[in-house]
């Protein structure tokens, strides 16, 4: 247990990816990773004073100091603590949302400044977040510039994202949900370079590099989508990571996903199919995942009365798989809401209530950056048409208002307000 040498946060990333390993998708493919026997468990680290979450902070340099520096929260379980969580203080948490009828948000981020920005909202919520990137987004992260032959752009942005959120979720004091978007059937060689990753990571640390992922086979048969995802659950339970499933189409478009067309039975998913799901994933040892079940989900944000959700189809299916399993948990699966922006509250409360923890956020969030960005310009416009000359002078400088930092915090403002939002209509506040 003793203190690495120290990293700096590019040299760390550049160990755990690298991009001649990161090979395309291969189905029969088994994960190479170390024997979980050889990890330390959790209540060893807790005996010692020490949390998994420590060592990264530490090996960067930057420990945690004052009100980050705790190794657990009061109000949340022993396992779940700053940083990123992952294993049993992933399942811990999202269990205890489930008890406490909460949903953690789930933002989609494509810079440092909207992890941080997610960081700062959580930390002034006191609550967990869940911070996300999808292919497009990685690729952005890693710089639109760079090539992205074979997604390798898109896995070394989204490491890159990853080794961010790392660094900095311990520094604002917040447990942190790293996990990826949408990964539709051509996007798996990019899956597969980010859990080549976490390998890595893995065999050095005892834990993967990202919490959980996505994997969206909604457009496939049923038979198809369930069999890839049990293949891809048994990769990861390896590494005690958690995968996220869709089951039925979530309508609109994002990240050049367009289902605008959608067959309108597709957006709404049967009790039957939600079981058939859980059982197949159920079997897989150490199997943790999340359904992300249609109800009339939509992605983007429509005009009242053009998107009707169905949130009992939720409870429904909680009651039928109870029953199938007889099991004394009424509310037995964990269930993911997408495309939550704009979504009505009542359908938000309900949904929460038949065992949503977690939901998406990405319209809400981009239109309140966008709209921090078009407020500070409006607001200096006459400071931002040249380098010299304003109302105060044709000999001034502009410098400090064309700053890029400046319309970029500005931005961040009106997102960690619009997220604080987010945060209560999720009844996601004051949960530490």
């Amino acid at each position: 247990l003793g203190r690495s040498s120290m990293l700096t946060l590019s040299a760390a990333a550049a160990l755990a990816y690298s991009p001649t390993v990161a090979a395309p998708h291969a189905r029969t493919s088994a994960a190479s990773v170390s024997s979980r026997a050889s990890a330390p468990r959790l209540g060893l680290l807790q005996k010692l004073g020490l949390r998994r979450g420590a060592r990264f902070a530490d090996d960067l340099g930057l420990p945690c100091v004052d009100e980050c520096a705790v190794a657990s929260y009061p109000n949340l379980p022993p396992s779940v603590h700053p940083g990123v969580v992952t294993g049993q203080a992933l399942v811990d948490l999202l269990q205890h949302a489930k008890e406490n009828r909460y949903a953690i948000p789930a933002v989609n981020c494509v810079t440092s400044s909207s992890v941080n920005t997610c960081l700062e909202a959580a930390r002034k919520a006191d609550a967990p977040i869940i911070i996300q990137f999808s292919s497009g987004g990685s690729q952005f992260y890693a710089g639109k510039g760079l090539d992205n032959t074979d997604y390798k752009a898109a896995i070394a942005g989204a490491v890159s994202g990853a080794y961010h959120v790392r660094a900095m979720a311990e520094q604002y004091g917040v447990p942190v949900i790293l996990h990826t978007d949408h990964c539709a059937k051509n996007l798996l060689p990019w899956l597969d370079g980010m859990l080549a990753a976490s390998e890595r990571y893995y065999a050095a640390h005892r834990e993967p590099l990202f919490s959980s992922h996505m994997i969206d086979l909604s457009e496939e048969p049923l038979e198809e989508n369930i069999d890839i995802c049990v293949e891809y659950l048994q990769r990861m339970a390896k590494l005690d990571m958690l995968l996220e499933m869709e089951l039925g189409i979530t309508g609109g478009e994002e990240d050049g996903v367009d289902n605008e067309d959608a067959n309108p039975e597709d957006l709404y998913s049967k009790p039957e199919e939600i079981w058939q799901v859980y059982e197949k994933l159920s079997a897989v040892p150490n199997g943790r995942f999340t359904v992300a079940a249609a109800f009339g989900n939509v992605h983007g944000v429509y005009a009242p009365g053009n998107v009707k959700l169905d949130p009992e189809i939720l409870g429904n299916a909680q009651t039928f798989i109870a029953d199938k399993v007889s099991s004394s948990d009424a509310k037995p699966v964990s269930f993911v809401f997408h495309g939550g922006s704009g979504s009505d509250l009542k359908d938000i409360k309900q949904a929460i209530d038949y065992g949503v923890v977690k939901m998406n956020i990405d319209t809400d969030t981009q239109w309140s950056y966008w709209d921090g960005i078009r407020a500070y310009y409006k607001k200096y416009e006459p400071y931002l048409n040249s380098q010299i000359g304003n109302p105060d002078g044709a000999d001034k400088p502009n410098k400090k208002f064309y700053d890029p930092r400046m319309p970029v915090r500005s931005a961040e403002e009106t997102t960690v307000a619009r997220l604080g939002q987010c945060f209560s209509d999720l009844n996601c506040v004051d949960v530490f």
